[in-house]
């Protein structure tokens, strides 16, 4: 079981938009300057987050390999971030 915590942790998203308007996210940066490469974006929905309050328009991506939930709040971009990251 993992018993991992999360919190909400906001974060800068470098996109991509093409001509008919569709956001495509490429880099997440986080507060401390660290920049990771979306390598993909898996599915895109509107939902809720499970685990943190807030939703909007979620996006599976893969970040090294590994798939995370990557929200689109309005304006504003969050993560569902490990407790002490972010």
């Amino acid at each position: 079981m993992n018993n991992v915590q999360r919190k909400k942790a906001y974060v800068s998203v470098n996109v991509n938009i093409d001509e008919q308007g569709n956001i495509m996210p490429c880099f997440v940066i986080w507060k401390n300057g660290l920049v990771y490469h979306i390598e993909k974006v898996l599915y895109k929905c509107r939902a809720a987050s499970m685990v943190v309050s807030g939703g909007g328009i979620r996006y599976t991506v893969l970040i090294k390999g590994q798939e995370s939930f990557l929200f689109q709040e309005g304006n504003r971009w969050f993560i569902e971030a490990k407790e002490g990251l972010g």
